[in-house]
């Protein structure tokens, strides 16, 4: 039988407060990760035959961001869950299978969960299966209506509950599975017949009812996975959960962190056993660290590569990739898909921005290495620029095996200096320097004997003219 998912992921999102309107609530970011990215990771193993998200506010982000993974239709107009799913009308009425609907603001739904809720439906035979909780405060919830049987005839939404609806502690978790024909055929039927003039998906379950179809409510067992993000308070409550699983699942595979809460990694994430993660990181994107490395403290991390034998302290890397036996930091800034090989050392205020470093390269003190490639065992002096732009373009520079660069040195992009060669200490360098060559460019030195007095005189004057 055909899978089909829905992603409802239309809504504005008010309760976040954004001025901007090119932001949709589903595309807030935990750890690096956008909400509804959570859901369609939660969904993949299910091996859905098509999936198509719903999109509506702040479109076009969400668009972008689930275009890999997800077919899109349209809402432009905002009457309700029971319109949202009209619109995927054309892609999916007529077909045999059932349909798997969720919201796209559901970050801490299971994969297993939904694996079992499918299996119910299909064991059981229904027409129509919700995923609903039990909780102690259902105010804003709506409520599973059961007969006096215990079948389900109905959800009520809380503004359109009488005083002894709101007292049902049954509620609707917001993930429902329908037989696919079924759920195109009723949907015709829904009207805006409630206080807020919205088509619910909800007044489905009453439809299904009234026609003799198989309802059945499959209850969670963690309420915490349906909880949907409304505000940034309910993100942060979310984030923290996320985090603690993921911490917990590095440390059952050897890793050991210091101070789980203390410390954030993205999902995408892999560290292999024996590697230590001190207080204060963040660790982001495809970030792939190796065994027995030393991270942190207060490290930021983003779609890198770390080997083994490493240790980062209070640093910054973005799109980098990082060998073995290499030391980052303290406070380094790699980003533009930097590279370390193996045995370098990059230190304190270096900044790199799509530069290759091969082995045993030492940049260690105040330096900018941008669109640099430096071979192996060359050696950067402390305060050294490679100066890539020229306003309008970017240049590439390119450092031989063996060569020294003094300290304070300028290297003025597009030029080579070739193997061994050896550069004096602040020196501004605009052409190629040849094999083995010793390169200076600097202005010869002169003291005046007593000008110091002079100059503190004339800066005297100057500031008794203000």
């Amino acid at each position: 039988m055909k899978l089909f998912t829905i992603i409802l992921a239309a809504g504005k999102g008010t309760r976040m407060k954004s001025r901007d309107d090119k932001i949709s609530k589903v595309a807030y970011p935990i750890l690096g990760r956008p909400l509804v990215r959570y859901v369609l990771e939660t969904i993949k193993p299910l091996g859905s035959d098509r999936i198509i998200t719903i999109v509506g506010f702040g479109g076009d982000l969400t668009k972008a961001i689930v275009d890999p993974y997800s077919e899109i239709a349209w809402q432009r107009e905002f009457k309700g869950t029971g319109h949202a799913i009209m619109q995927v009308t054309p892609m999916l009425e007529g077909q045999d299978g059932i349909t798997l609907i969720v919201c796209g603001d559901t970050p801490l739904l299971e994969t297993e969960t939904l694996r079992h809720l499918i299996k119910e439906h299909q064991k059981t035979q229904s027409d129509l299966t919700v995923l609903s909780a039990v909780i102690d405060d259902p105010h804003g919830y709506g409520r599973i209506i059961r007969d006096g049987k215990g079948q389900v005839i109905g959800i009520i939404e809380q503004a359109d509950a009488d005083d002894n609806q709101k007292q049902i502690k049954e509620i609707n978790a917001g993930v429902y599975v329908f037989d696919n024909h079924k759920l195109f055929e009723e949907l015709q039927h829904l009207t805006p017949a409630n206080k807020q003039g919205e088509y619910y998906l909800t007044d489905l379950i009453a439809i299904f009812h009234q026609k003799g179809y198989r309802l059945n409510a499959t209850v969670i067992r963690d309420f915490k996975e349906t909880l949907g993000i409304n505000d940034r308070a309910q993100l942060a409550d979310a984030a923290f959960i996320i985090q603690m699983k993921i911490n917990r699942a590095h440390m059952k595979n050897g890793v050991t962190i210091e101070s789980p809460g203390n410390t954030f990694i993205g999902p995408e994430v892999t560290i292999k056993p024996d590697t230590t993660i001190k207080p204060g990181c963040y660790i982001m994107g495809a970030t792939t660290i190796g065994a027995n490395n030393v991270i942190g403290p207060d490290t930021t991390m983003e779609n890198m590569t770390v080997g083994h034998g490493n240790m980062i302290i209070k640093s910054h890397l973005v799109d980098s990739i990082i060998g073995d036996n290499n030391k980052v930091g303290p406070f380094t800034h790699m980003r533009g898909h930097s590279e370390l090989m193996n045995d370098t050392r990059v230190g304190n205020f270096v900044e790199t921005k799509a530069a290759l470093l091969h082995d045993g390269v030492k940049a260690a003190h105040l330096t900018y290495l941008g669109d640099t490639t430096i071979d192996e065992k060359a050696n950067i002096g402390c305060g050294t620029i490679t100066a890539n732009y020229d306003g309008k373009n970017k240049w590439h520079t390119h450092i031989g095996k063996n060569v020294f660069i003094g300290s304070g040195t300028t290297i003025i992009a597009p030029l080579t200096v070739a193997d061994d060669a050896f550069v004096a200490a602040g020196s501004t360098i605009n052409k190629d320097v040849a094999k083995d060559d010793f390169a200076i460019a600097r202005a010869r030195q002169e003291n005046k004997p007593g000008y110091a007095a002079e100059i503190r005189k004339r800066i005297d004057e100057k500031g008794k003219k203000k």
